[in-house]
């Protein structure tokens, strides 16, 4: 059976006002059954997410040479994968949006027509689980049964791929239940690639040199081929809780981003939630693991990666984080950076391509500030400080479960989300942008969160100070016209009361001076911006407007006990009109990819940020 017949008989079995082509366990079982006989594993198991399933199949994966099990007395259940070398990471150039019309991927997405892609991947599953098992893995996004979650079945032929989506969601028979009650499901199809025929010797890691990861939002599938790494393979992170889901949530008047989520809470007691968008490389898990260095602040987890945002009946943004688990880069986290991401990783830890140590422990780039004298690198090879490469690969994993993380929130699992206060946007930026701006309202923070970027800092990546655009920090992630993601936030500001919708910001931690040294010492520190953020959003502290928003009055940002350059504070806030008219031409020409879909609101915002910037008299 080819896909396209599987597409058309499960839609055969759905009622025409069901939103998705797949509802019931019934047409479960029937997709099931659908999928096997294009694949042909030998076996098919129902996974249930128990601990004693979970110890089965990493005990198989440690006599197959799998996996390597780390020294219990260090990492207890902790095991460590090594990829094959051309396995490593996500493959953005074969990541495809499938829509009935291209300008419904839009500009920043790779599109194939449905039918064509169809006929691709026929062509490729057809037998690619012969030799292996078949998991059918139920699970949730979100709290099981909670108002803002969604559910979705995952076959797949690696036990990797099972471990890892039994730690970043939930798993198992509830959502069974859920789905035998009629409730929808989202279907991802993922195969390694690699059939074994009759006698062949498996591999450490199965993958194929050709690889897809196909979404069709329409009918609400995932299709991934030739990879087992990651979000290549885990799909309800990237291509389910972003790709599918952002276009669900364009449908159904609600929000799936790539967003942080943490609470915050001050002296006095007094709690704000805050969601904040970072594109990579610019403190996003710091942030979300913050410890504050002012007295009387605190910082919970409630998630590191992914928010999914709703309209309440109240007039507020509630969110939740979708997943169970973090799956974290792990160079550069360490006791100086990130300590509670350490303190989250003591066992109950798959590790992927880090480094071995010769205690049966593991190491990477930044754990520590002196490496082991002697390791065993991602590849398997001998490592010392004198190799002349790193010993972990640079997108090297950690997989673990969100609660063991010391300072998640206690409403971090509420069923229906919590009320958002504060938006933050965030890019690294060594020029213009400030340490803090506030937005005038909801339509320029839409603004601000659509123009977000990054200076390109090394040759490798491009012409220095260069900026890479990554609106909302969801670039490689949305799953529809990027335009259309910006159209449906502002249809979102206005299902929301305007004295509780969240207020928006822009934070840079990365400006620099004229002697290219950081103004602002971040990490802990990063607290003091958020400290000023709560009392806007309290009514504590005033604001002075400038031409891109609104800044704070210096005496009211805390900078006791930090050891700032002269002048480092006012180079901060500086906004410079010149620089920011060449900007505001950078971004006509960026919004111009998108034509006709570029909303209103945003020609109206750039139009107005150069009559505030052509009025301004020169400081």
């Amino acid at each position: 059976m080819s896909i396209a017949q599987i597409t058309d008989v499960d839609r055969a079995d759905v009622d025409e006002t069901t939103p998705t082509a797949h509802r019931g366990i019934e047409a479960l079982r029937a997709w099931v059954d659908q999928i096997a006989a294009l694949t042909e594993p030998a076996d098919i198991v129902w996974c249930n997410g128990s601990r004693a399933e979970s110890d089965r199949l990493t005990k198989q994966l440690v006599a197959e040479g799998k996996l390597i099990r780390l020294n219990p007395e260090w990492r207890p259940n902790s095991f460590l994968a090594r990829t094959d070398p051309s396995d490593v990471a996500r493959v953005e150039a074969r990541t495809f949006i499938c829509t009935t019309f291209e300008e419904d991927a839009g500009p920043t997405n790779n599109w194939v027509a449905p039918e064509e892609m169809r006929t691709e991947l026929d062509g490729v599953f057809a037998g690619s689980m012969r030799g292996r098992t078949m998991y059918v893995v139920p699970f949730s996004m979100g709290p099981v049964g909670g108002r803002l979650s969604q559910l979705g079945v995952q076959l797949t032929d690696s036990e990797y791929a099972v471990l890892s989506m039994g730690v970043m969601t939930r798993m198992g028979d509830r959502v069974l239940d859920l789905i035998a009650a009629g409730e929808s499901w989202v279907a991802t199809v993922h195969s390694v690639g690699a059939p074994l025929a009759p006698g062949d010797e498996d591999v450490a890691w199965p993958c194929n040199e050709t690889k897809y990861i196909v979404q069709f939002p329409e009918t609400r599938e995932v299709w991934s081929y030739g990879s087992g790494y990651g979000g290549n393979a885990i799909l309800a992170k990237k291509c389910f809780a972003l790709r599918i889901a952002s276009a669900m949530g364009r449908e159904e008047g609600w929000l799936a981003e790539h967003m942080l989520l943490i609470k915050l809470t001050d002296p006095q007691g007094r709690s704000f939630h805050i969601a904040a968008a970072f594109p990579s490389a610019c403190g996003k898990t710091n942030l979300a693991m913050l410890r504050p260095s002012l007295p009387g602040w605190s910082v919970e987890t409630i998630g590191d990666d992914i928010a999914w945002l709703r309209p309440g009946d109240d007039g507020r943004l509630w969110a939740i984080n979708p997943e169970a688990g973090f799956f974290g880069v792990a160079p550069g986290t360490g006791e100086s950076t990130n300590v509670t991401a350490v303190e989250t990783l003591w066992g109950n830890t798959i590790f992927t391509n880090v480094a071995l140590r010769d205690d049966g422990d593991v190491w990477w780039e930044g754990l520590t500030d002196t490496p082991p004298a002697h390791l065993i690198d991602w590849e398997g090879r001998d490592w010392t400080p004198t190799s002349g490469r790193p010993a972990a690969h640079p997108n090297s994993r950690f997989t673990v479960a969100a609660a063991q993380c010391p300072q998640m929130a206690d409403d971090w699992q509420a069923p229906d989300g919590v009320p958002i206060d504060a938006i933050l946007f965030g890019g690294r930026r060594a020029t213009n942008v400030p340490l803090v701006v506030e937005a005038t309202d909801w339509r320029h923070g839409v603004f601000i969160g659509a123009t977000i970027s990054s200076e390109k800092t090394a040759a490798a990546e491009g012409t220095v100070g260069e900026l890479r655009r990554d609106p909302f920090a969801m670039l490689p992630f949305c799953g529809y016209n990027m335009a259309d993601h910006w159209a449906h936030w502002l249809s979102i500001g206005e299902k929301l009361r305007f004295d509780r919708a969240p207020r928006m910001f822009q934070v840079n931690w990365f400006r620099k001076g004229p002697d290219g040294e950081f103004l602002w010492p971040g990490f802990s520190e990063n607290a003091r911006v958020l400290e000023w953020i709560a009392g806007r959003v309290s009514g504590d502290v005033a604001a002075e407007e400038s031409s891109i928003g609104r800044l704070p009055l210096l005496e009211d940002l805390d900078v006791e006990g930090l050891d700032l350059a002269d002048g480092a504070l006012e180079r901060l806030f500086a906004v410079d009109p010149a620089s920011w008219s060449d900007e505001a031409d950078l971004t006509e020409e960026f919004f111009a990819q998108f034509g006709g879909r570029l909303p209103a609101a945003l020609s109206t915002e750039l139009a107005a940020l150069r009559y505030r910037l052509a009025t301004t008299v020169p400081a």
